[in-house]
């Protein structure tokens, strides 16, 4: 039988997962990255030779990645140091108050109740609960499935006897909305509307559906030695081990199809490589547009620009910090969050008192701060997904987003001594350049109402032969769905590929196994 032959195009999680996949079932698989290391948004910047995590920087859903390994008779914990974190995240406010969040939930209530009182730490358990359900609900149905095609067919997936259950997933509120049913301190509403901002969506806009990621935060968080840029290191390994090989600063130029679907993949040096399949790791917007050639511009729908995800202004800096004890993961709280979104989505402008998050690299897992020369930090606040018709941070203007950050950390106390040359801005027009087709979007479509998440492509795009993988497409944005994402699409093609020489019909929807 004529071996399967595939193109994966971009060495993020969701091009690493499907090369895994793809190469331990047999396909002769080559991955294409115009960059010149694996990870697509897990990148590092060196910042005095220090190479510091510039894209995500939370490891959660480990059984994503343990299922990956497993499959391929491989050990996670052979291919990475994982250390759990203590700490979730610290959160401080410019209107006053310090609160940690911990993996020990019931350590977590007493801490909430220490901040806001009784009925608070009491509503934090009652919406951990809750968030629980909702991540049992869907974890099945959708987030290891491909896409449904409609909120009925997610019905049918769970199943018409619990429509209860998925009734209290919540599409029809907002996570905004939601929270004040648990909590009465508008801090706390802060807090866990943030979890909205982990799919590059506003809170007052998402579904309470994401209340979910509060269970996921729950089930572990870790910390990676090495950085996130370890974890796509030793993907790539595990997909080499299996056969798929890796090319290095290529740079495609064109998906070439014909009348039956796609046919080889043309690179901007005019090199031509054959192929039965591509799989697509980068925005789906870009084929939409046309940067992958004509011929596939129908394959996936473009996002318009209020309908964008949020991007970042982020600067990575080798410095001495003093006056705040930093976790691994912090986060300042400007004093208006409402205002804050309505000004990025709305207004379309950075705001001018940012929330910024903060992340620690050198910190690690314990409680207690480390006294640090000089420690690597990622500081970051949200943009505007302008970045293919706006530079946000030209000359004075990055100086200008610096000091409304700093504003805004200073208030709790933090100082960060750096000078400018050990600091790496990069802005929505910068990772616009680095990953094109969506302004800048870091999570591809926002998730805005019940309906966005049936809005995102699926693993089978409109062209024959042509699969989608990563944050843009579904089961959604984020390192573990990108590499939920990638398995989906490579078990696709597999049963395409199988059915097609067989002769025979597709079968149903895939299903990725879970624990």
């Amino acid at each position: 039988m004529k071996r399967l032959r595939v193109v994966v195009i971009g060495a993020g999680a969701g091009g690493l997962a499907a090369a895994v996949d793809l190469a331990r079932n047999g396909a002769d698989v080559t991955v294409l990255e115009r960059a010149a290391s694996p990870g697509g948004k897990m990148r590092q910047v060196v910042v005095d030779g220090h190479g510091i995590d510039a894209g995500p920087t939370v490891f959660t859903m480990r059984w994503i990645f343990e299922g990956l390994f497993r499959d391929s008779g491989a050990d996670l914990s052979s291919a990475l140091t994982l250390t759990p974190a203590v700490v979730l995240a610290r959160h401080a406010w410019t209107t006053g108050g310090t609160l940690d969040l911990f993996a020990d939930i019931t350590r977590s209530a007493d801490a909430i109740g220490a901040f806001a009182g009784a009925k608070d730490a009491s509503g934090y358990l009652a919406f951990c609960k809750r968030a629980r359900d909702i991540y049992r609900t869907l974890q099945g149905s959708f987030i290891s499935m491909e896409r449904p095609a409609s909120a009925l067919d997610l019905t049918m997936r769970v199943g018409f006897g619990h429509l209860d259950q998925l009734w209290r997933t919540a599409p029809m509120k907002t996570l905004w909305g939601a929270l004040g049913d648990y909590f009465t301190d508008p801090r706390l509403r802060q807090l866990f509307g943030r979890y909205a901002t982990y799919v590059g969506s506003s809170p007052l806009s998402a579904p309470a559906t994401l209340m979910l990621i509060a269970h996921v935060e729950q089930d572990g968080v870790w910390l990676v030695d090495g950085g996130m840029r370890a974890v796509a290191d030793a993907i790539k390994d595990l997909a080499e081990r299996n056969g798929a090989r890796f090319r290095f600063g290529c740079h495609v130029a064109e998906i070439v199809s014909g009348r039956g679907g796609v046919t080889a993949v043309k690179l901007d040096d005019g090199d031509v490589l054959a192929c039965d399949a591509v799989v697509f790791n980068g925005d789906a917007a870009a084929l939409a547009k046309g940067l992958l050639g004509r011929n596939v511009s129908g394959a996936a729908p473009d996002v318009p620009q209020t309908h964008r995800s949020l991007s970042a202004v982020t600067w990575c800096l080798h410095a001495k910090t003093r006056g705040f004890p930093l976790s691994h993961h912090t986060v300042f709280f400007a004093e208006d969050y409402p205002s804050e979104f309505d000004t990025v989505f709305r207004k379309r402008q950075v705001p001018a008192r940012p929330t910024v998050y903060v992340c620690a690299q050198d910190r690690g897992a314990l409680e207690v701060s480390e006294n640090l020369e000089r420690e690597r930090l990622l500081v970051l606040i949200n943009a505007p997904a302008d970045g293919d018709i706006a530079d946000v941070a030209c000359g004075d203007e990055a100086t200008a987003l610096w000091q409304a950050a700093r504003s805004v950390f200073a208030t709790a106390g933090l100082q960060v001594e750096a000078p400018d040359t050990r600091a790496v801005l990069t802005a929505p027009e910068h990772f616009n350049t680095l990953f094109p087709g969506n302004g800048g979007a870091l999570y591809g479509r926002a998730n805005h109402s019940a309906f966005e998440s049936f809005a995102r492509p699926g693993a089978v795009s409109s062209v024959p032969g042509l699969y989608l993988a990563g944050g843009s497409v579904h089961p959604g944005a984020g390192v573990p769905m990108a590499t939920m994402s990638g398995r989906i699409a490579a078990a696709r093609v597999i049963d395409d590929w199988s059915h097609s020489r067989a002769g025979t019909s597709r079968r149903g929807p895939i299903r990725i196994p879970t624990p």
